[in-house]
C-alpha cells in the first residue's frame, strides 16, 4: 500500500508538472508581444513558472502523501517513531534548492546581458564613451539586441522628460514636444530620459520594458518596437498623490505613417503653414 500510494503520487505530480509545462508555453498570460525585448523577456517568464508550477506541486503532493500515510491510526496512543534525523533527507532539500537557486541566478544574468543590462554605463547619447561628457547611464535595452532590420540603420533619438505627472517628449529631429509618444516599426529607439523632481519609472507592459527615471541622473533606453499599434505608458513609481493618473501612449507606426507625422508636426511645417 505505501508503495502503491508513492507510485500515485510521483504519477500525479509529473502528470501536472508536463501540464504546467504546456500551460507556460500555449496558454497566453502576457500582453502582447510588441519589442525585440519582449520574446527575451518571455523565455524567462516561462522557464520561471515552470520551476514554480513543478516546485508548489511536488511539495503539495508531498506534503497531501504525508497526511494520508502517517496520520495517526485508530487506536494509536503512543508519540510516533523517535526518529534524530536523516542526513540523506537533508542533503537533498539542501541540494535541490541550492541547484534550483544557482540555475535560476545564471539563466536570469544570461538574460539580463542579452536585454542589454550589462552594456556599459557611462556615455554620451551617441554611445560614445568621453570621461568629459555627461555622465549618462545606460538601461535595459541599453545593448544591441539582434535584430532582423538593418544594423547600418541609425537609432531614432528621442528625448523624455518625466515630471509630476506627464512624460514629454522632444524630438530633436524637427524640434517637436509633444505628450505623446510616436515611433516607427521596425527602427531602434534612443530615448534619453531624464526626470525634473522625483523618481518615475518608464513602463510599456507590451515592450517588456521598465526604466527608473531619476532627476539629475540621464538614462538612455534602447528599444525596437516590432509591431503597429497603441500601447499605454505608465509610471511604475509612486511619485506623489496623482501617480495614477501619470500615463501617455506609445503609438507605434508604420514607418511611411510616422515620416508623414515628423514632416507635419515639425517646427519648420508648422512654420511655414
Amino acid at each position: 500500500m505505501p508503495k502503491l500510494s508513492a507510485i500515485l503520487t510521483l504519477t500525479t505530480s509529473l502528470i501536472l508538472g508536463v501540464a504546467g509545462v504546456w500551460v507556460a508555453y500555449n496558454v497566453d498570460m502576457l500582453p502582447v508581444s510588441a519589442s525585440m525585448n519582449a520574446p527575451v523577456y518571455d523565455e524567462l517568464y516561462r522557464v520561471l513558472f515552470i520551476i514554480g508550477v513543478i516546485l508548489f506541486i511536488g511539495m503539495t503532493a508531498l506534503v497531501i502523501y504525508s497526511l494520508i500515510q502517517f496520520r495517526r491510526r485508530p487506536g494509536e496512543t503512543g508519540d510516533g517513531i523517535d526518529l534524530e534525523g536523516n542526513i540523506s533527507l537533508e542533503i537533498f532539500w539542501t541540494a535541490v534548492p541550492a541547484i534550483v537557486v544557482l540555475f535560476v541566478g545564471l539563466y536570469s544574468y544570461d538574460i539580463y546581458d542579452r536585454m542589454g543590462g550589462m552594456q556599459p554605463l557611462m556615455h554620451d547619447h551617441n554611445g560614445q564613451m568621453d570621461n568629459q561628457a555627461e555622465r549618462v547611464w545606460g538601461g535595459i535595452g541599453s545593448g544591441p539586441i539582434e535584430s532582423s532590420s538593418d544594423k547600418n540603420s541609425s537609432s531614432l533619438p528621442i528625448e523624455l522628460t518625466a515630471m509630476q505627472f506627464a512624460f514629454i517628449f522632444h524630438y530633436p529631429k524637427g524640434d517637436i514636444i509633444t505628450g505623446e509618444l510616436h515611433v516607427p516599426v521596425g527602427r531602434e529607439v534612443s530615448l534619453r530620459m531624464e526626470s525634473k523632481d522625483v523618481i518615475h519609472a518608464f513602463w510599456v507592459p507590451q515592450f517588456r520594458l521598465k526604466q527608473d527615471v531619476i532627476p539629475g541622473q540621464p538614462t538612455i533606453l534602447n528599444f525596437t518596437p516590432t509591431k503597429a499599434g497603441n500601447f499605454p505608458i505608465v509610471c511604475a513609481e509612486l511619485c506623489g498623490p496623482y501617480h495614477g493618473g501619470m500615463r501617455s501612449n506609445v503609438i507605434v507606426d508604420e514607418q511611411e505613417d510616422f515620416d508623414n507625422w515628423l514632416a507635419e508636426n515639425s517646427k519648420e511645417s508648422i512654420v511655414s503653414s
